[in-house]
């Protein structure tokens, strides 16, 4: 199949000046999309915030609770890359639609199992493995989606898009999980998380194909998911991002950990001081997320690495804060730090990814920084019990300067943009 080489403008474009912050959301595929994501994102977020309620509830360990979140990510981390190839041989928004619909039966399941009263720790365990599971080939897939929804010249601003949206979600999912386990328990949240899928399988069935930009598929062949990592190693534009992504993603991307140390054993506050801490990072991540969009200058590793660079410094400000109100602050300026950082590496990965690598090169993206949490979290969290509390956050920020510093002076040694 031939990859379409000119590109659509979304109506209402100019050809010059500053770009509309929302000109993605004037391409009709790509608005469905977004819309019905955000949607499943806040359900995602009432169903983590109901699991942890219901975890607790069950065991009384907050280790078991750091053992059921790990459960989440484990099939990530050992099965990402092969989830990635089965997206690059497959179309992507029918295998989406499947792990949609996989999702939404885990959910009903789950949901089932609240409300008659016979959840027990190994099948929520369970549960949460085929969860895991299910995200193998999902998050490619929806990663790789993007770029078949909009062209080239508006992936960028559709990222970070969706990265403001997704924020959003973040700040409504958990406090509507609140209200709503305040008030009726965690059955309601499974089961409002259920009903969320059925707008984004909805939109994907809504898509107009003749809109998308379709990509050649892998043929099947033996060797693969090598040469897949082969790729990657040997393009600079993939690797130094890469790394970047996986330092950050082990130690810096672990604020689950390391906010609720900072709060209650830095400063001595209580769980309201987390949830705020929690609300300031996802206020300026949508803030981050709006800057993003209505970014027109040129992504390379060079701006990349000044972003981690920027970020690692802040959160070394945030560890070494004073007072609370004034970590609370700065963690605004960290949230938006963060989808700077975590937009614009997704961006160019799959700016500088060929088509039919998109989907391994985005699962390697997934193993670092979401399967990097079964070792990272534990690893922070050591740290914090051995050295501190402010040691823990301290140590992601110098990981997130070191990185984006050790690739800014290695692009420039080697003259990559």
């Amino acid at each position: 199949m031939q990859q379409r080489s000119l590109w659509r403008r979304a109506p209402g474009d100019s050809d010059g000046g500053r770009p509309s912050a929302f000109a993605s959301l004037r391409i009709r595929n790509y608005r469905l999309y977004a819309l019905g994501q955000t949607t499943s994102v806040v359900g995602n977020w009432m169903q983590n915030i109901a699991v942890g309620w219901l975890t607790l509830r069950l065991t009384h360990s907050g280790t078991l609770l750091g053992v059921v979140t790990g459960a989440r990510y484990l099939p990530v981390l050992l099965l990402g890359a092969w989830g990635g190839l089965v997206v690059d041989r497959h179309d992507t928004r029918r295998l989406l639609t499947l792990t949609q619909a996989c999702s939404a039966a885990q959910a009903a399941l789950l949901t089932v199992l609240s409300w008659a009263d016979v959840m027990a720790l190994p099948l929520l365990l369970a549960l949460m493995l085929a969860m895991g599971l299910t995200s193998v080939f999902d998050n490619p897939a929806r990663q790789s989606l993007v770029s078949e929804l909009v062209d080239r010249e508006h992936l960028s601003n559709a990222i970070a898009i969706n990265s403001t949206f997704v924020n959003t979600a973040k700040l409504v999912g958990p406090g509507l999980a609140g209200v709503v386990i305040a008030a009726l328990g965690v059955t309601p949240c499974f089961a409002l998380d259920t009903v969320s899928f059925v707008a984004v399988i909805a939109s994907l069935l809504m898509l107009r194909s003749r809109e998308m930009y379709p990509v050649e598929r892998e043929e099947r062949a033996g060797g693969q998911i090598r040469a897949g990592l082969t790729y990657i190693r040997r393009t600079p534009q993939l690797l130094y991002p890469m790394a970047m992504v996986y330092v950050t993603g082990m130690l810096t991307w672990e604020f689950p950990v390391t906010l609720p140390l900072l709060t209650t054993s830095g400063f001595g506050a209580g769980p309201a001081a987390y949830g705020a801490s929690m609300a300031c990072m996802s206020v300026g991540g949508v803030i981050g997320g709006f800057a993003a969009m209505r970014r027109r200058r040129h992504l390379g590793t060079r701006s990349l690495s000044w972003s981690a660079l920027i970020w690692g410094a802040l959160i070394c400000a945030a560890a070494l804060a004073p007072t609370l109100p004034t970590a609370l602050l700065i963690l605004v300026f960290v949230g938006s730090g963060s989808i700077t950082f975590n937009s614009s590496a997704k961006t160019l990965m799959q700016l500088e990814a060929v088509p039919h690598m998109r989907g391994r090169v985005m699962s390697i993206w997934s193993i670092g920084w979401l399967g990097g949490t079964v070792f990272g979290a534990p690893a922070i969290g050591a740290i914090g019990a051995a050295w501190g509390a402010r040691s823990a956050l301290l140590v992601g920020g110098l990981a997130a300067a070191g990185g984006g510093a050790a690739v800014l002076a290695r692009s420039l040694a080697d003259r990559t943009p």
